[in-house]
């Protein structure tokens, strides 16, 4: 198995590997480019996107700046997917992000994970396991998704949370760790926010 399988398989390997590091320069030259683009540029950045994703769907936005440690090159994004300013995205492994899915600023979408033996972190050692984010989904300001999470289709997450495990579909869930809080339902078809009606 050579290291970009290991990469995607969820074994240990060093992430210094000069080969790795040569390509991952690549990747991360034309991050730099896109996030020195003008707000004026939207063609260019979506043009940028196609080129620097694994998959991007028509009509995604990304507002940058945006940080990625391949520079999206393991992302796949559905269509209509927002992200406000300071996305990152640790995509040493696969991420998953479905339709109309909405992240608030400062979000982090971690993939990679370095051992908690101190001997394996001096050998650069790491590890990765694959992002799924479900559509419609909404991850609030400042949430951080930990490797190997799914969240279903139209789960919101509140702002600050540290998702560490699953969280299904259909939820609002929060907290440090997220867990589930209350289904989404018959009130929220009434009530935008708080007591203010639709």
């Amino acid at each position: 198995m050579d290291i970009r399988e290991k990469m995607h398989s969820g074994m240990l390997y060093s992430c210094n590997d000069e080969e790795l590091m040569t390509e991952q320069l690549g990747c991360i030259e034309k991050l730099y480019d896109y996030n020195a683009t003008r707000p004026t540029q939207q063609k260019e950045r979506a043009e940028m996107l196609k080129n620097m994703f694994a998959e991007i769907g028509e009509n995604c936005y990304i507002e940058p700046p945006l940080h990625s440690n391949w520079g999206g090159r393991h992302v796949h994004f559905g269509k209509n997917v927002y992200a406000n300013f300071n996305l990152t995205l640790v995509d040493d492994t696969h991420i998953y992000v479905g339709d109309y899915t909405m992240m608030g600023p400062n979000v982090v979408l971690a993939t990679a994970g370095h051992p908690i033996l101190p001997e394996l972190r001096e050998e650069n050692c790491q590890y990765n396991f694959p992002v799924h984010i479900g559509r419609n989904c909404w991850l609030g300001a400042g949430v951080i998704v930990l490797p190997g999470v799914t969240i279903g289709d139209n789960t919101v997450i509140g702002a600050g949370s540290v998702v560490t495990r699953d969280i299904p579909a259909n939820v609002v869930a929060v907290g440090n760790p997220c867990r589930v809080m209350r289904p989404i339902g018959e009130k929220d078809k009434h009530f935008y926010f708080k007591d203010h009606t639709i």
